[in-house]
């Protein structure tokens, strides 16, 4: 999970950063319990082989933190195993 930008004022309680990265099955608990549940369906389902219908290429998630103030912009992207 990449965070792609932050709405509202820019500035996450947590300090959460542009440019952060997190590794979602391990790191997951970096990030605030509001993102982490809003994360944890497109995590699971890109996990298994899901794919989100309206994002333009399969294996890839968009999502934001329900902080109405300022909101975190995640990207997340099934990373393939090739070993």
């Amino acid at each position: 999970m990449r965070v792609v930008e932050i709405r509202g004022r820019g500035i996450c309680p947590l300090n959460i950063e542009v440019g952060d990265l997190f590794h979602s099955d391990r790191e997951v608990g970096a990030v605030c319990h509001w993102a982490a549940h809003t994360l944890l369906p497109f995590t699971t389902a890109l996990r298994f082989g899901g794919n989100v219908p309206w994002e333009p290429e399969p294996g890839l998630a968009r999502i934001c933190c329900p902080d109405p103030d300022n909101s975190v912009v995640f990207e997340v992207r099934r990373l393939v195993d090739h070993g």
